[in-house]
């Protein structure tokens, strides 16, 4: 699998990533034995990057991964986890809640340290916050070694540039999420090109968009307009037409662009993973890239209201 560099961390990245939120039964139940055979496959396909979060199954993706990674050499993988959301209405960004939170992943994911920390969807609290009061802790736990990097990810990208004002000289990268993809460049258009200057790194989630990038029903909670929708249901039929999966030009995309270090992607079904990197390991359509992204250009960046109001 190839590699980027996330940012100057010296932390070398696979271009595409395993995201464990699926191990916590976030989208559907799941079988034991196939989620940690998808994480073994993850691993052995080189996507040796692995990114959870105690908010995924209410730590029961932690628990799930520390499992499956059970005797596989330390050295071989690199962990990311997250902190400050813990369900879908608690939000704990406070600095005794820092090192509670980073104790705790530690003991669940069964490791004496993370490649990666980052606090989650920051858009959801006052911000001042995030600089006055958890970024100095998180900085301490980097000094006492139990993180290698440290950073944010939010949704809104008012809110990544207002963060970064006061903090892009202490962290080592960002995450965003479902805005590099077919429809929605914001993240490479608006923050990337500020994450390069200043030798931050950038990781992308989310290429399928939560399933609007695929063939599979659209849920009821996708927040995305009626419009992104409609389009997205035209540009798989067109995909389809010429014999290739939306999901898989979805992904190839997400993945091509030389900026963002790696793009992640999730799922407890083995063969989902295994699926992913046979689709990486062939080349673009670009005559079919170009048709969905002209039925794309009408809703082009088109998104949602995120956490709170003025974060917006």
């Amino acid at each position: 699998m190839e590699k980027r560099p996330l940012g100057q961390t010296g932390i070398d990245l696979p271009i595409l990533s395993f995201g464990a939120s699926s191990l916590g039964a976030e989208f559907r139940t799941i079988d034991i034995n196939e989620a940690f055979k998808a994480v073994h496959t993850a691993l052995d396909l080189g996507m040796n990057f692995i990114d959870t979060s105690p908010f995924y199954g209410r730590g029961m993706s932690e628990v799930m991964l520390g499992q499956a990674l059970k005797g596989i050499n330390r050295d071989s993988y690199l962990l990311g986890t997250k902190l400050g959301r813990y369900t879908d209405r608690h939000f704990d960004f406070s600095a005794a809640r820092v090192d509670e939170s980073i104790t705790t992943s530690l003991h669940r994911l069964g490791t004496d340290h993370l490649d990666l920390i980052l606090l989650h969807d920051v858009e959801f609290v006052k911000l001042p916050q995030i600089w006055e009061e958890t970024i100095p802790a998180v900085l301490k736990a980097k000094a006492e070694g139990k993180v290698r990097a440290v950073g944010f990810s939010c949704y809104p990208m008012a809110c990544f540039h207002t963060v970064l004002d006061q903090i892009e000289d202490d962290i080592d990268c960002v995450l965003s999420y479902n805005q590099y993809t077919l429809q929605n460049t914001a993240f490479a258009d608006n923050l990337v090109p500020r994450l390069k200057a200043k030798g931050l790194g950038a990781i992308n989630a989310g290429p399928f968009s939560a399933r609007l990038l695929t063939n599979a029903e659209l849920p009821g909670w996708l927040k995305e307009p009626k419009d992104v929708k409609a389009a997205a249901r035209a540009a798989a039929k067109l995909c389809e037409d010429n014999g290739v999966d939306i999901a898989q030009l979805a992904l190839q995309y997400s993945c091509a662009h030389p900026d963002i270090a790696s793009t992640v992607a999730g799922s407890a079904n083995p063969k989902n993973v295994a699926k992913w990197t046979q689709w990486l390991a062939q080349p673009i359509d670009p005559s079919l890239l170009a048709a969905v992204q002209e039925i794309f250009a009408p809703v082009k960046n088109l998104g949602h209201l995120e956490g709170l109001p003025e974060n917006n």
